[in-house]
């Protein structure tokens, strides 16, 4: 796939996470269609925030700015992907739940937030997805050539094996910062996916 087909293949693979979510028979069901969210959303956001926002800005001729609206938007999307990621699992034992509510009524407490937050990702999501599908790809696709989009494609692919699975809204968006968090907070994260028993990829 070139570069764009891949994003858009991402975008497609999330809206099916959305409806898996909705279709989910159980709490660890659902948590799990969490997890898959925050994972693909988060390695997703860092590879466009790293290698095509800044090409964008280079060849598109708004690039700065509609790139700075992208990224105002990625920090929502950070913030309640990293809100999800904190909220503890229904039917986990914890009794750390919000409010200091515990038991079956912490449980209720988690699924009722959970479902709101996964309501606001969604819309931020779509939102995100118009934009991007309806502008911003259409204008890369036009600015570069074929070539340069499969390579930009199979760089793509290969990142996504070593990018964060977690967000990260108080690091670098943007080289030559983001270029440094990035591999760290990719390390520190499949840790933790690893610690935590959660899917790896």
């Amino acid at each position: 796939m070139d570069a764009i087909e891949l994003l858009k293949h991402d975008h497609r693979m999330v809206e099916q996470l959305f409806r898996d979510y909705r279709a989910a028979a159980s709490a660890r069901q659902r948590r799990a269609v969490v997890e898959t969210l925050v994972r693909e959303l988060s390695k997703h956001a860092a590879l466009e925030e790293l290698m095509v926002y800044p090409l964008a800005k280079k060849v598109l001729a708004d690039g700065q700015q509609e790139i700075g609206e992208h990224l105002a938007e990625h920090m929502g999307v950070k913030k309640t992907l990293l809100a999800l990621d904190q909220l503890p699992s229904a039917g986990s034992g914890s009794s750390t739940y919000p409010d200091g509510f515990e038991g079956g009524e912490g449980d209720a407490r988690v699924m009722e937030r959970t479902t709101a937050l996964m309501t606001e990702l969604q819309q931020e999501i779509e939102e995100h997805v118009v934009e991007e599908e309806g502008r911003m790809l259409p204008k890369l696709r036009a600015a570069l050539d074929q070539q340069a989009l499969y390579e930009l494609g199979r760089e793509l692919e290969k990142a996504k094996r070593t990018a964060p699975t977690r967000p990260h809204p108080g690091a670098p968006d943007q080289p030559p910062g983001l270029a440094m968090a990035a591999p760290v907070a990719a390390v520190y994260d499949r840790l933790r996916d690893r610690l935590q028993g959660r899917p790896r990829t």
